[in-house]
Protein backbone atom coordinates (compact mmCIF):
# COMPACT_ATOMS: atom_id res chain seq x y z
CA UNK A 1 0.00 0.00 0.00
CA UNK A 2 2.81 2.58 0.49
CA UNK A 3 3.82 1.99 -3.26
CA UNK A 4 0.41 4.03 -3.75
CA UNK A 5 2.28 7.02 -1.67
CA UNK A 6 5.75 7.11 -1.83
CA UNK A 7 8.53 5.81 -4.63
CA UNK A 8 12.10 5.84 -4.63
CA UNK A 9 14.03 7.03 -1.57
CA UNK A 10 10.88 7.94 -0.15
CA UNK A 11 9.18 4.51 -0.17
CA UNK A 12 12.62 2.80 0.94
CA UNK A 13 13.12 5.25 3.61
CA UNK A 14 8.97 5.19 4.88
CA UNK A 15 9.01 1.36 4.67
CA UNK A 16 12.03 1.02 6.05
CA UNK A 17 11.28 2.70 9.17
CA UNK A 18 8.00 0.97 9.36
CA UNK A 19 9.56 -2.11 9.21
CA UNK A 20 12.00 -1.59 12.27
CA UNK A 21 8.52 -0.23 14.27
CA UNK A 22 6.24 -3.12 12.92
CA UNK A 23 9.15 -5.66 14.17
CA UNK A 24 9.41 -3.92 17.53
CA UNK A 25 5.70 -3.31 18.01
CA UNK A 26 4.70 -7.05 16.91
CA UNK A 27 8.00 -8.36 19.94
CA UNK A 28 5.58 -5.77 22.61
CA UNK A 29 2.34 -7.26 21.73
CA UNK A 30 3.79 -10.29 22.06
CA UNK A 31 5.46 -9.86 25.16
CA UNK A 32 1.98 -8.07 26.49
CA UNK A 33 -0.26 -11.15 25.57
CA UNK A 34 -2.16 -9.66 22.85
CA UNK A 35 -4.07 -12.48 21.19
CA UNK A 36 -2.75 -13.19 17.57
CA UNK A 37 -5.67 -10.93 15.76
CA UNK A 38 -4.73 -7.88 17.44
CA UNK A 39 -0.74 -8.68 17.42
CA UNK A 40 -1.47 -9.05 13.43
CA UNK A 41 -3.24 -5.84 13.48
CA UNK A 42 -0.53 -4.03 15.46
CA UNK A 43 2.34 -5.12 12.80
CA UNK A 44 -0.31 -3.60 9.80
CA UNK A 45 -0.55 -0.52 11.54
CA UNK A 46 2.83 0.15 12.31
CA UNK A 47 3.74 -0.33 8.69
CA UNK A 48 1.48 2.44 7.95
CA UNK A 49 1.71 4.80 10.91
CA UNK A 50 3.94 7.01 8.71
CA UNK A 51 2.18 7.21 5.21
CA UNK A 52 0.62 10.93 5.93
CA UNK A 53 4.08 12.09 5.46
CA UNK A 54 3.75 11.81 1.75
CA UNK A 55 1.92 15.03 2.22
CA UNK A 56 4.13 17.41 4.20
CA UNK A 57 7.45 19.21 3.26
CA UNK A 58 10.62 17.73 4.44
CA UNK A 59 13.07 18.08 2.19
CA UNK A 60 15.93 16.78 4.84
CA UNK A 61 14.00 13.31 3.87
CA UNK A 62 12.78 14.35 0.40
CA UNK A 63 9.89 14.92 1.04
CA UNK A 64 8.12 18.21 -0.73
CA UNK A 65 4.39 17.89 0.40
CA UNK A 66 2.65 21.21 1.38
CA UNK A 67 1.97 20.26 5.13
CA UNK A 68 3.97 20.98 7.92
CA UNK A 69 5.27 17.69 9.41
CA UNK A 70 3.35 17.95 12.63
CA UNK A 71 0.03 17.74 10.35
CA UNK A 72 1.55 13.93 9.55
CA UNK A 73 -0.67 12.11 11.72
CA UNK A 74 -3.68 13.81 10.85
CA UNK A 75 -2.81 13.47 6.97
CA UNK A 76 -2.55 9.31 7.49
CA UNK A 77 -5.91 9.84 9.37
CA UNK A 78 -7.56 10.93 6.03
CA UNK A 79 -5.86 8.61 3.89
CA UNK A 80 -6.18 5.39 5.68
CA UNK A 81 -10.02 6.16 6.20
CA UNK A 82 -10.26 6.77 2.31
CA UNK A 83 -8.39 3.34 2.31
CA UNK A 84 -11.86 2.07 4.44
CA UNK A 85 -9.37 1.31 7.24
CA UNK A 86 -10.31 3.20 10.16
CA UNK A 87 -8.77 1.59 13.28
CA UNK A 88 -5.42 2.02 11.71
CA UNK A 89 -6.21 5.66 10.40
CA UNK A 90 -6.30 6.52 14.06
CA UNK A 91 -3.18 4.96 14.96
CA UNK A 92 -1.82 7.02 12.47
CA UNK A 93 -3.40 10.80 14.09
CA UNK A 94 -2.59 9.40 17.65
CA UNK A 95 0.76 8.11 17.21
CA UNK A 96 2.59 11.75 17.53
CA UNK A 97 5.12 11.79 20.46
CA UNK A 98 3.47 10.03 23.12
CA UNK A 99 0.17 11.36 21.68
CA UNK A 100 -1.02 15.13 22.09
CA UNK A 101 -3.66 16.24 23.50
CA UNK A 102 -6.08 19.24 23.22
CA UNK A 103 -4.64 21.47 25.38
CA UNK A 104 -1.21 20.40 23.89
CA UNK A 105 -2.56 21.66 20.48
CA UNK A 106 -3.59 24.79 21.87
CA UNK A 107 -0.88 25.91 24.05
CA UNK A 108 1.45 24.86 21.30
CA UNK A 109 -0.35 26.70 18.74
CA UNK A 110 0.21 23.53 16.47
CA UNK A 111 -1.91 23.65 13.17
CA UNK A 112 -3.86 20.60 14.24
CA UNK A 113 -7.73 19.87 14.72
CA UNK A 114 -8.18 20.53 18.57
CA UNK A 115 -8.92 17.27 19.55
CA UNK A 116 -7.81 14.49 21.88
CA UNK A 117 -5.40 12.43 19.64
CA UNK A 118 -3.34 10.30 22.44
CA UNK A 119 -3.45 6.16 22.22
CA UNK A 120 -6.35 4.68 23.50
CA UNK A 121 -5.54 0.87 23.84
CA UNK A 122 -3.00 -1.28 24.32
CA UNK A 123 -2.41 -1.74 20.31
CA UNK A 124 -1.78 2.31 19.90
CA UNK A 125 -0.07 2.76 22.67
CA UNK A 126 2.44 -0.13 21.75
CA UNK A 127 2.70 1.53 18.09
CA UNK A 128 3.58 5.05 19.26
CA UNK A 129 5.90 3.65 22.05
CA UNK A 130 8.28 1.58 20.07
CA UNK A 131 7.99 4.51 17.16
CA UNK A 132 9.85 6.52 19.85
CA UNK A 133 12.92 4.53 19.17
CA UNK A 134 13.52 4.52 15.66
CA UNK A 135 14.39 7.79 13.27
CA UNK A 136 13.16 8.72 10.25
CA UNK A 137 17.26 10.56 9.20
CA UNK A 138 18.59 8.85 6.53
CA UNK A 139 21.62 6.41 7.99
CA UNK A 140 19.83 6.27 11.13
CA UNK A 141 16.77 4.01 10.21
CA UNK A 142 17.49 0.59 11.63
CA UNK A 143 19.58 2.13 15.06
CA UNK A 144 17.54 1.93 18.08
CA UNK A 145 17.44 4.49 19.95
CA UNK A 146 18.50 3.71 23.87
CA UNK A 147 15.80 4.41 26.17
CA UNK A 148 17.42 7.18 28.13
CA UNK A 149 17.88 9.43 24.54
CA UNK A 150 14.29 8.71 23.93
CA UNK A 151 13.45 10.38 27.82
CA UNK A 152 15.93 13.18 26.68
CA UNK A 153 13.96 13.98 23.99
CA UNK A 154 10.44 13.96 25.62
CA UNK A 155 11.83 16.22 28.52
CA UNK A 156 11.47 18.96 26.77
CA UNK A 157 8.18 18.75 26.32
CA UNK A 158 7.17 18.05 29.92
CA UNK A 159 7.06 16.11 33.09
CA UNK A 160 3.75 14.68 32.19
CA UNK A 161 5.26 13.12 28.45
CA UNK A 162 8.00 11.79 30.70
CA UNK A 163 5.57 9.93 32.98
CA UNK A 164 3.42 8.24 29.84
CA UNK A 165 6.82 7.34 28.18
CA UNK A 166 7.96 6.05 31.75
CA UNK A 167 4.31 4.28 32.26
CA UNK A 168 4.78 2.74 28.71
CA UNK A 169 8.72 1.55 30.04
CA UNK A 170 7.53 -0.37 32.61
CA UNK A 171 4.26 -2.17 31.21
CA UNK A 172 6.83 -2.47 27.52
CA UNK A 173 10.43 -1.98 28.73
CA UNK A 174 11.53 -5.26 28.81
CA UNK A 175 11.00 -6.10 24.79
CA UNK A 176 13.58 -3.76 23.83
CA UNK A 177 16.93 -5.10 22.81
CA UNK A 178 19.64 -4.50 24.84
CA UNK A 179 17.39 -3.58 28.19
Amino acid sequence: MLSRYFDGKALEMISLHGKMVAELSARIAIDAGLDTAEICFVEEAAMLHDVGVCRVCAPEIGLCGSHPYIRHGVLGREILESEGMPRHALVCERHIGVGLTAEDIISQQLPLPVRDMTPRDPAEEIICFADLFYSKKPGRLEQQKSPDKVRRKLASYGEAKLQIFDRWFAAFGSSISGD
